[in-house]
């Protein structure tokens, strides 16, 4: 089942409301974004929680698409960007949040070198536009916020979060 949230990585209500208009757009929509947030915020976006982030957990899932051919590469993306149920999508869903934003930043890197480019006539539309130009006046961490729980939604697990206290009324013992 694709990746839920409870929002969870998100603090602030306006993160919550743009994160809204981003869960309306089409997949090739949230790629492209995905890949101007990197562009534009560079390296200050995954090495954001260095420390949490493991390299040779995401390695693997990188390495994969890598072999794959641009038209593969770009129809994994989507997979896991749809929490479709395919193997690298399960990989994908098995990494924290700081090793999923750690695949995308690597990915979008290496966009034109080793990851399918953005098609050269490609141009956003104006809700890609308008949520990038959101996130762009966000503060930093409410960026990262909302970037960790854009790549939280996104794989397959079969994994369900623990319900709150809040959601069952009880209180969880040992």
């Amino acid at each position: 089942m694709p990746q839920q949230s409870n929002f969870e990585q998100i603090q602030s209500k306006s993160v919550m409301d743009l994160f809204k208009h981003y869960s309306d757009l089409g997949t090739d929509d949230k790629l492209a974004l995905l890949y101007y947030i990197y562009e534009k915020m560079g390296g200050s976006v995954t090495p954001a929680a260095p420390e949490a982030t493991d390299l040779n957990l995401a390695e693997p899932l990188i390495e994969e698409l890598y072999g794959q051919s641009q038209e593969d590469q770009l129809n994994t993306m989507r997979a896991i960007a749809n929490g479709a149920d395919t193997p690298q999508s399960h990989t994908y869903g098995g990494l924290s949040p700081n090793n999923q934003l750690l695949v995308w930043y690597v990915w979008a890197e290496e966009m034109g070198k080793r990851v399918v480019d953005m098609p050269g006539d490609y141009a956003p539309s104006d809700a890609v536009q308008q949520v990038l130009k959101q996130i762009e006046g966000l503060e930093f961490q409410e960026q990262i916020s909302f970037l960790r729980e854009a790549a939280s939604r996104m794989g397959y697990s079969q994994v369900k979060p623990t319900p709150t206290q809040a959601e069952t009324g009880v209180t969880p013992s040992l």
